[in-house]
C-alpha cells in the first residue's frame, strides 16, 4: 500500500476546505490534516481542454501548491466539475447563475467529474486520476428551483447543488460513485492506496 510504503515518513493533508471531502476521509477511518491550496481556480481556462482533463489539471495544481510547502507528506488535491453536453459548468458565481445552472442540469442527464491528485514531493510520487458519476435528475418546478437557489445551499458547489446520501428531492438515480458526486470519490482513492507509489 502506499501508507505503508511511505511510512513512517508522510502524514495525510487534505488540500482542501470542503467540508464533504474532509467528512468521506474521516467517515473512511483516515488520520489527515487540512491545508488548503491557494489555487485560483479562475485562473484556469476551460477553452480548449476536455472537462477530464480540466479537472485533473485543478486537482493537480491543488495538490502540487500544498505539497511543495510539505514535502514528506501525502497530499490530496480534488476539483469537482459538471459536464453538461461537453461543456464545463464550475462553481456559480451568483444567485443569478446559480438559478441558470440549477434550470439547465436538471434538464436532462449530466456527468459529475472529481479529479484527484495525491503527490508526495520526497519519494517523487504524483498520481492524477479522474472519476465520473452520470447523474439522472428530477424535474424540478419552479417553486422548488425558487426554494433552492434562497437556501444559498448552491454556494461554492459545482453545478450550484450537492447531493444527498439518500432520498434526494433533486436526484432520480445515478450511475456511478455517490461519493465522486459529493466530492472525493472514496473507492478510487482507496484503491489507489492498495498500490505501490512508486510507479
Amino acid at each position: 500500500m502506499i501508507i505503508d510504503y511511505l511510512k513512517p515518513l508522510a502524514n495525510i493533508i487534505l488540500a482542501s476546505a470542503s467540508p464533504r471531502r474532509r467528512q468521506l476521509l474521516a467517515e473512511a477511518g483516515y488520520k489527515f490534516k487540512v491545508v488548503p491550496s491557494d489555487v485560483d481556480e479562475a485562473s484556469f481556462s476551460t477553452e480548449n481542454i476536455t472537462p477530464v482533463e480540466y479537472a485533473k489539471q485543478l486537482a493537480l495544481a491543488k495538490a502540487n501548491d500544498v505539497a511543495q510547502k510539505f514535502p514528506d507528506s501525502l497530499v490530496i488535491g480534488a476539483d469537482t466539475v459538471i459536464d453538461f453536453d461537453g461543456k464545463i459548468v464550475g462553481k456559480p458565481a451568483d444567485a443569478k447563475d446559480a438559478e441558470k445552472i440549477t434550470r439547465m442540469l436538471f434538464s436532462r442527464p449530466h456527468k459529475v467529474i472529481t479529479g484527484l491528485a495525491i503527490i508526495c514531493k520526497s519519494r517523487n510520487l504524483q498520481i492524477v486520476e479522474a472519476d465520473t458519476t452520470v447523474v439522472y435528475p428530477r424535474k424540478l418546478t419552479d417553486a422548488q428551483i425558487a426554494e433552492h437557489i434562497a437556501s444559498g445551499i448552491w454556494s461554492d458547489k459545482a453545478g450550484a447543488y450537492a447531493i444527498r446520501e439518500s432520498d434526494d428531492p433533486f436526484v432520480d438515480h445515478i450511475d456511478g460513485s455517490l461519493t465522486n458526486v459529493m466530492g472525493l470519490p472514496m473507492e478510487m482513492f482507496q484503491r489507489i492506496l492498495t498500490h505501490r507509489g512508486d510507479r
